[in-house]
């Protein structure tokens, strides 16, 4: 069930009458579970089991981690001894992290499991490339990923003294939760069950923000990413075909289909949320106008940024071991992300990429903390442009690997980005029978595209200026017509249902 379609607008409205009109919190919980397990089973039924049963597993987890089962409060008296209660706490703490090392464990051989079965396969069964691709898809669940971040990030919440929950029916609602089930953002328990506490029924306004966010996700991700992935798989399909000229349009390309995909796909999922009278975390801030490796990475999937640093960067020691050492924690940080995204080398190399560049940008930042005139060049109009440059090509040119995983693909897209020619028939057949367009229209495209973007940036980031709802409200409408008229039948699969 995409969230782009008659069916899910259907269900969704249908979901909401019922929770609404149910006052007591228990049956609105039960509510949105079966239509959580409902809007999954559309897309893997077989795996609704799985999940189930992984959800208990970190519900008791957490249970017994939250116990504090110590034997008396810190007394001396007659009861118990300093002496004993000491070595009762060390006994119990030392059990607390047993379990905890268990629970991370448990999800962390299940994720690599599903995702890296593949790999394995290979290397124990040597088979066709073509049929061992289509063996992983149908056995990694979709979301897999996602889930599992937020099942490690509960159990060590609980480890470091966050309460643990005793309701499975809160615990699995939230673990389920259609709108952020398959693709995220990833979203902490605790924010997520406070919410739960205080739902009210939501105002005019916010039914419009909820609307605004899913009109504005579907014009993103159905209108403008899926046109853009026409063209990125004609050019990144035809390599053998392709020029340089091409090559770096396709590469421009991609870094905004993936952009606007999964920011659309988070868009639609928190306007749905709200509409449940819940706030799912905002997921990007404008990520291509970052001025450095480490502010993109600050405004780029945020919430897998927040969760790296908090349950991977801070425990290796963060920035408090000297230079170096963060240095290098940036760097086991950043391969933790690639590897994350997938078993294939060119994530691995596209984590390696990421990882230097944020050593190298803690490096000059530690340079120009010790020169003045350093410091100043990065902070006048010509170092921001130059500084915006460089983070922007990094950033672009390593999503050549990300959508190539494949080495011999990516490593001759990399050969081909200058002083290239394209094959006759790849303009004929590209850009004038699938396209119906010149290499310079689209290009034209791309820029008015990104000039968009930036007016955006202006107006909302940088001004902090809103459109008031009642306009939004009007535009509603509008964006779903145009989304109906121009997007491409059929529509393209969200990108990251496959991390």
């Amino acid at each position: 069930m995409s969230f782009i379609s008659i069916t899910y607008a259907i269900f969704l409205l249908s979901i909401l009458g019922f929770y609404w009109a149910i006052a007591e919190q228990k049956w609105r919980l039960w509510n949105l579970l079966i239509a959580s397990c409902a809007f999954y089973a559309s897309w893997s039924i077989q795996y609704i089991p799985l999940l189930l049963a992984l959800t208990f597993i970190n519900f008791r987890l957490g249970r017994e981690i939250g116990k504090n089962t110590s034997p008396g409060e810190h007394n001396i008296d007659w009861r118990i001894s300093n002496e004993e209660w000491q070595y009762a706490q060390a006994d119990w703490n030392s059990r607390r992290l047993k379990l905890l090392c268990i629970g991370i464990l448990i999800n962390v051989v299940l994720l690599l499991g599903f995702k890296y079965f593949a790999v394995i396969f290979n290397s124990l069964f040597p088979v066709e490339t073509n049929s061992s691709e289509t063996a992983f898809k149908l056995i990694a669940p979709l979301g897999i990923s996602f889930f599992t971040f937020e099942c490690i990030a509960y159990l060590i919440d609980v480890y470091r003294g966050a309460p643990a929950t005793n309701n499975f029916l809160r615990f699995a609602t939230y673990k389920l939760f259609f709108a952020k089930l398959i693709s995220g953002p990833i979203t902490r328990y605790h924010n997520f069950a406070t919410q739960l506490n205080n739902l009210e029924f939501p105002t005019a306004e916010r039914v419009t923000e909820a609307l605004w966010l899913i009109a504005r996700g579907a014009v993103k991700k159905g209108l403008l990413a899926d046109n853009l992935g026409i063209f990125v798989d004609l050019c990144f399909g035809n390599l053998q075909r392709a020029g340089s000229g091409d090559l770096w349009l396709a590469t421009f390309a991609y870094g905004l289909q993936l952009y606007l995909d999964f920011n659309g796909y988070v868009d639609i999922a928190r306007g749905t949320a709200l509409l449940f009278g819940l706030v799912l975390p905002e997921n990007f801030d404008f990520p291509y106008f970052s001025t450095s490796i480490a502010d993109f990475w600050r405004r780029w999937h945020m919430t897998l940024g927040d969760w790296l640093r908090n349950y991977v960067y801070f425990p290796l020691g963060g920035s408090r071991r000297g230079l170096m050492r963060t240095c290098w924690n940036l760097f086991i940080v950043m391969v933790i992300a690639g590897i994350w995204h997938g078993s294939a080398w060119g994530f691995f190399i596209w984590g390696i990429l990421h990882g230097i560049a944020l050593a190298v940008h803690r490096l000059v930042d530690d340079l120009s903390d010790r020169h003045e005139q350093l410091a100043h060049f990065w902070q006048n109009p010509i170092g921001i442009v130059v500084a915006w440059l460089i983070t922007q090509f990094m950033v672009f040119t390593s999503w050549i690997w990300f959508r190539l995983p494949n080495l011999q693909d990516s490593s001759l897209v990399i050969q081909r980005l200058w002083g290239h020619n394209a094959d006759a028939q790849f303009a004929q057949k590209v850009y004038v029978e699938a396209l119906t367009i010149s290499p310079y229209q689209l290009t034209w495209i791309l820029s008015i595209l990104a000039a968009f973007m930036a007016l955006v940036y202006a107006v909302n980031g940088r001004l902090k200026l809103e459109l008031n709802w009642p306009i939004k409200l009007v535009f509603v409408p509008l964006c779903f017509y145009i989304v109906w008229l121009l997007a491409p039948e059929g529509g393209l699969p969200y990108i990251y249902f496959d991390f």
